[in-house]
C-alpha cells in the first residue's frame, strides 16, 4: 500500500441518543460520534410520529410560510384596490 493517501483508520466512540456509548472502528476524523437519531429514535423504527426539531428548523420554516402567506394577501390586496380604482376610472 501507498503510504500518506490513505484515510485514517481508527478506534472511535459512537454515543447513542440514549446515552448509550459502544466502540468501533471508523475513517472519522474525531475520536467520539454523538448520534443525534439512531434506530432506538428514528420513527421508522419505533414506529412513532416524532418530530425532531435540530437547532428550530421547524420554528423557522412556519415563520416563513406565515411571512409568505401575509405577503400573498397583500398582493391579493393591492390587486383588488387596483381593479376596483380602474372601474371607478
Amino acid at each position: 500500500m501507498k503510504k500518506g493517501i490513505h484515510p485514517r483508520y481508527h478506534t472511535i466512540e459512537v454515543v447513542m441518543t440514549d446515552g448509550t456509548v459502544f466502540k468501533t472502528r471508523s475513517c472519522y476524523p474525531k475520536d467520539r460520534l454523538v448520534l443525534e437519531i439512531d434506530s432506538k429514535s428514528h420513527p421508522f423504527f419505533t414506529g412513532k410520529q416524532v418530530l425532531v426539531d435540530t437547532a428550530g428548523r421547524v420554528d423557522r420554516f412556519k415563520k416563513r410560510l406565515e411571512k409568505s402567506r401575509k405577503i400573498q394577501e397583500q398582493r391579493k390586496q393591492q390587486q383588488s384596490q387596483q381593479q376596483t380604482t380602474e372601474e371607478q376610472g
